[in-house]
């Protein structure tokens, strides 16, 4: 055994209450975590009298876990249904506030301002979660994206481009399959994971199986493989499956496995389709009053155009999926499940509680309550290829931590009960994150709401 670390003035000591460290199902007593610029130092007996170190006494109800990792992590809102725009300055906040601590917008409306938002985070000038940069969407979800002119060699040159200008990760949707293979290819060499928005290869679109040949890292929605012909879309495969059919269940376990054989992440996103569809009253509850982060202006212009009528694909397809996933599960497939939550708001709900959904639903699916907390974890940490710092909480790890009252091994939900929130060793209350932020999303007047119009201001 090395010589024990001793505290330091300036270290940060977590004493008491359960730990939960992202690598068993089980928790156990937290014997003790020092923090020391950003990172854990050890997790074991730590003797912090008379050390100066700042020490933290927590109850027993306190709940220790990693921090949650969002890897479709939109910071778009459509305040007006005029067209998405993003906005860095409340979302950031409300992330961290529910213990995501990393997150992947999963494709940027506009890279400028979504720029801009990092660096005010990275500078400190407003709280928030790691962002890592996903840069513009790769194919016709981009505006004035042309086909056409995208061949491979254009491909290969902007994607360059974005890589030496700090994306960490690239986001397919509405490519093609020469298309995609580039876009593999640039962003494999430099080090950067591709996850891709697919279909089933109708009308010239990648099915993920075909993807996954290419070396893809994520699938997001659908699974793909023989599940999914090429003579229909992929959402009317999905929600007309009949998962007593013998042959449907044998192709979709076939692709399971594919995924499992070939190190590719599966990104479901269950609850991002509910949003639209009838919204199941114990996944859509509220435990904030989300709308109350809205301006009185904005909160007025999107109570107008509330409820939303639910569309009837979507409810299938909802239920669908949950049911999917659990097969996805069954089939091995566990520890390739990563955790994306898709919502693009329109302010009735905000992409940064969503993760709690998220993770309400896996389990209402049959996934035990610690594997659920894996996807949104370690599972996810590996899917984007930074687990060697982050996902579980080990000495050598950045201190990316989330303390929660209650027990999500045993209520999932307890996951919402955030008491304590660090991000790279800094301690957060949740409640003063949620106070600084209530009445500050969005225009404060008619005179300010041309800019989260994103089709005039955007000019799509």
């Amino acid at each position: 055994m090395g010589a024990q670390i001793v505290p330091q003035e300036g270290d940060l000591v977590l004493l008491g209450g359960v730990l939960w460290d992202g690598a068993s199902d089980a928790s156990r007593p937290n014997p003790g975590i020092l923090i020391r610029n950003g990172t854990i130092l050890t997790v074991g007996r730590v003797d912090a009298a008379g050390s100066g170190a700042d020490v933290m006494s927590l109850g027993d109800d306190a709940f220790i876990m990693p921090g949650l990792f969002d890897l479709h992590a939109h910071y778009a809102v459509d305040l007006f249904a005029e067209g998405r725009v993003d906005e860095y300055t409340v979302n950031p906040v409300l992330f961290l506030a529910n213990g995501v601590t990393s997150t992947f917008p999963a494709g940027e409306v506009d890279p400028d301002e979504a720029r801009t938002g990092r660096m005010r985070v990275a500078s400190g000038e407003i709280p928030g979660p790691r962002i890592y940069s996903s840069g513009p969407y790769w194919g016709s979800a981009r505006r004035g994206w042309s086909h056409a002119a995208m061949t491979p060699d254009s491909i290969r040159k902007e994607a360059t481009y974005w890589a030496l200008n700090g994306v960490r990760g690239f986001k397919a949707k509405g490519i093609r399959p020469e298309q995609l293979e580039v876009l593999v290819e640039v962003g494999h060499e430099h080090g950067i994971t591709v996850t891709g928005h697919l279909d089933s290869g109708v009308r010239n679109s990648v099915n993920p199986r075909d993807a996954i040949l290419m070396g893809i890292d994520r699938i997001e929605h659908f699974m793909g493989g023989d599940a999914f012909p090429s003579t229909q879309s992929a959402y009317a495969s999905l929600e007309a499956f009949d998962l007593d059919d013998a042959t449907t269940l044998a192709r979709l376990e076939a692709q399971t496995s594919f995924f499992v054989q070939q190190g590719a992440y599966f990104d479901a996103t269950l609850t991002a389709y509910g949003y639209y569809a009838g919204k199941e009253p114990q996944v859509y509850d509220y435990w904030q009053d989300e709308r109350g982060f809205l301006t009185p202006y904005a909160r007025a212009q999107v109570e107008a155009r509330l409820p939303r009528d639910p569309l009837e694909q979507f409810e299938r397809i909802y239920h669908m999926k949950r049911r999917t996933i659990k097969l996805f599960f069954d089939a091995g497939g566990g520890d390739n499940i990563s955790l994306g939550t898709d919502h693009p708001s329109w302010g009735e709900w905000w992409s940064g509680f969503g993760v709690h959904r998220e993770l309400h639903a896996f389990v209402l699916a049959g996934i035990p309550n610690a594997s659920a907390l894996r996807f949104g974890t370690i599972n996810s940490a590996r899917a984007f290829g930074v687990d060697a710092r982050l996902g579980t909480v080990e000495a050598g790890k950045y201190a990316d931590l989330l303390i929660v009252r209650g027990d999500p091994l045993t209520t999932i939900t307890d996951t919402r009960n955030a008491i304590h929130v660090i991000r790279s060793g800094r301690l957060y209350d949740p409640d003063a994150l949620f106070d600084s932020v209530l009445g500050k999303m969005g225009p404060k007047n008619e005179a300010e709401a041309d800019w989260w119009k994103g089709n005039l201001r955007l000019g799509r």
